[in-house]
């Protein structure tokens, strides 16, 4: 990219310039359910309009020595999208699972569900058995796409669920593999999709109690997919930066799990267009993912403060080529001012970012990126322009600049709902805004700044855990009587699970972590566990006083 020496635009100017009609990125209102929203004119309705459109010759997708170019995912997902239907009566509207590590097979099968009508049902792939089984019935899901690991704890629950194996030993049920090499068709089958029907199912952490089943719409993502593109560009345009080619294909690196937005949204569906070589990791490692840098030439990477941290620290120890870096995002989690001013310093050539959204949002919210980021290194940025957002008081009053109070987010990304939970419906979505449950204010330009939760949330590492689940599962043991759930303080991770815990007999910390095992999956389970001699504090209105409890596990770890 040239830079050219010019005065910065200014921001409304730039997309009003980029949105205008008869440009790319076009905006014009529609009415959907009966709600005027700002939509783009020229996106694709389906997935199975943008498969289509983006199926190419280009390197998509790399896992160690495997590539597969963006023909042969759509070749190999036809296959498949054909027997769905004929061999395992998938239908319009019809729920299937994917759960996996990031493998070749993910984007084939995600490519097949939802190019035939289906939902594609994105679970969480460090679940253990009894949150599968929870996910496969809350969500009816018919058919589940699962790999080694994830066949062994569906093999302890009992489901009557069609399965589809990947990459799996002695596995007797037929692989994905199979389903390819038994047939030679060519391209998509026909399903009449609407840009309104639902497309996936993402599960988040509910504040209480289990994961809530995110729905999605293919209007939803797709908006959300060209707004990303779009932020891109009003950065460049403010910016005065004039595009040029590049000597070889842009490249991302995938770090993070594709069940979430940050990996679905912004890396895989985020790359077609842009026909983006998709660089895979079976796990997050630093060390590694320099050597992928260097190796593939990857010029795009975008992660939670966690994993952008990691990074830099590789960066600042090895004699690694990072060079090829041109974009280090960021989301999830905020970082420090240290970690922003430090990647500027370190990947001289890159450029970093940092959003806010959720899965509710389909991962759009606000965006800042580039000199404006590093003069407002504690900032989420501005509001993406199909958005409108406003933070208001808990009687839903709107505030003025400067107060904090709960971000509300309305616009045409925001879920059609949780899937068969009319009580979290009704909590969340007031007259068309959505209630985020982050805390905020806006200041004078239009730039949100977090300020903490509303919801009984903790961060780790960028992946949302509930106190509730947590809760819930250290009261499965026969011994607690009352647990407390809360965030400790991790340097690397932003933060760590702590707990209080009442119970009736002593009990060994390490036996209740294996027992938790069985419940919870690994990184849910509490590293601090502090047992109290007392029932655990109380408001007057009986609810339990986590923040006492959490400063006080602070100070006992501070004194020890």
């Amino acid at each position: 990219m040239t830079h050219i020496a010019e005065e910065k635009l200014d921001r409304s100017a730039a997309i009003a310039q980029l949105t205008a009609p008869g440009q790319p990125y076009e905006i014009v209102e529609q009415m959907i359910g009966g709600v005027k929203q700002r939509v783009f004119a020229s996106a694709p309705a389906t997935f199975r309009d943008f498969f289509d459109l983006n199926c190419s010759d280009a390197i998509q997708y790399v896992y160690e020595d495997e590539r597969y170019t963006y023909e042969d995912t759509y070749q190999r997902a036809a296959r498949v999208a054909h027997a769905l239907i004929n061999d395992y009566g998938i239908g319009k509207g019809d729920r299937v699972a994917i759960a996996m590590r990031n493998y070749p097979e993910w984007a084939v099968a995600f490519e097949a569900i939802t190019s035939i009508g289906a939902v594609a049902v994105a679970m969480n792939a460090l679940w253990e058995s009894e949150e599968m089984a929870f996910g496969l019935a809350h969500s009816g899901s018919r058919l589940i796409f699962a790999d080694q690991e994830r066949l062994q704890r569906l093999a302890k629950i009992e489901t009557l669920i069609d399965v589809i194996s990947v990459r799996a030993e002695n596995s007797n049920v037929k692989s994905i593999e199979n389903l390819v090499a038994a047939s030679d068709v060519s391209g998509m089958p026909f399903v009449d999709i609407d840009a309104d029907d639902n497309a996936t199912i993402l599960y988040t952490s509910g504040s209480t109690g289990k994961p809530k089943g995110a729905v999605s719409t293919y209007r939803n993502i797709m908006t959300a997919i060209l707004s990303y593109e779009l932020e891109n560009m009003i950065s460049m345009v403010m910016n005065r930066i004039t595009p040029r080619p590049m000597p070889y294909q842009m490249a991302m690196l995938l770090g993070v799990p594709l069940f979430h937005v940050a990996g679905l949204h912004s890396v895989l569906l985020g790359s077609y267009r842009e026909q983006r070589k998709i660089v895979a990791m079976y796990k997050w490692d630093s060390d590694k993912a320099a050597g992928l840098i260097e190796a593939e030439q990857i010029s795009v990477f975008a992660g939670p403060a966690t994993m952008t941290g990691d990074l830099l620290e590789v960066g600042k120890r090895t004699d690694r080529d990072l060079s090829t870096l041109r974009v280090v995002g960021g989301g999830g989690s905020p970082r420090s001012p240290q970690q922003v001013r430090g990647i500027k310093e370190t990947f001289s050539k890159a450029s970093t970012s940092q959003a806010w959204g959720m899965t509710e949002t389909n991962g759009l919210g606000t965006m800042i990126s580039g000199d404006d980021y590093v003069e407002r290194s504690t900032c989420s940025g501005r509001c993406a322009p199909v958005l409108d957002i406003k933070v208001v008081d808990d009687a839903g009053v709107e505030l003025s600049a400067n107060q904090p109070g709960e971000i509300w987010v309305r616009g045409p990304t925001v879920i059609r709902e949780y899937w068969d939970n009319d009580e979290a419906n009704r909590s969340s979505f007031v007259d068309g805004w959505f209630r985020s449950g982050d805390i905020a204010y806006l200041d004078e330009e239009g730039y949100l700044y977090i300020v903490d939760r509303l919801k009984d949330l903790i961060i780790r590492g960028g992946e949302n855990i509930g106190c509730g689940e947590v809760e819930a599962g250290l009261m499965e043991h026969p011994a607690v009587l009352e647990a407390a759930v809360y965030g400790m303080p991790d340097e690397r991770l932003g933060e760590e699970i702590g707990s209080t815990i009442y119970c009736s007999e002593q009990i060994d910390e390490d036996e209740l972590r294996a027992f938790l095992q069985q419940h919870l999956a690994r990184f849910k389970i509490p590293v601090y566990i502090r047992v109290s001699n007392d029932h655990l504090p109380r408001t007057g209105s009986g609810k339990i006083k986590k923040l006492d409890l959490r400063q006080q596990h602070i100070d006992l770890l501070a004194d020890s």
